[in-house]
């Protein structure tokens, strides 16, 4: 089985950290060691960001935990790599240049997205980008 490295997209972070479902699968099988998760400060500060919108605020507390704890539990099953320099890529979202560019620094195999500016590239300089069921499917058949 390919243990590539893989670069989650905050979409799919926060969904991963908050409800079941594949992009939480996708946190199950990199803390097993299936593949490698990389990321970087920048990521990391605006997944703290999403995190404490309002709107999260209820489903926190009915998993009985914090954005601490959560950001903890992440940060214990990701690689976190230097913040590299981001090139202007996606113009209608320049917020999303970051994932690109954690990918290429990186030396990801695949961007896992939930994100349509990023899904809409199909893949960059020759890294796939996936949403978390296309990852799943492809890689689980591995």
């Amino acid at each position: 089985m390919d243990k590539g490295r893989v670069v989650l997209d905050t979409s799919v972070i926060v969904s991963a950290l908050l409800w079941t479902g594949i992009p939480h699968r996708l946190l199950q099988a990199a803390e097993s060691g299936d593949f490698a998760l990389v990321t970087c400060p920048s990521i990391i500060d605006e997944m703290r960001n999403v995190l404490v919108r309002p709107k999260f605020a209820s489903r926190i507390a009915a998993l009985n935990t914090s954005i601490g704890e959560l950001t903890e539990s992440f940060l214990s099953i990701v690689e976190i790599i230097q913040e590299p320099k981001s090139k202007a890529v996606i113009t209608r979202d320049p917020d999303d240049d970051k994932i690109l560019a954690c990918a290429l620094a990186s030396r990801a195999r695949w961007i896992v997205s939930g994100d349509s500016h990023l899904l809409d590239l199909k893949q960059y300089r020759g890294i796939p980008v996936l949403t978390p069921k296309q990852f799943w499917e492809s890689w689980s058949k591995k």
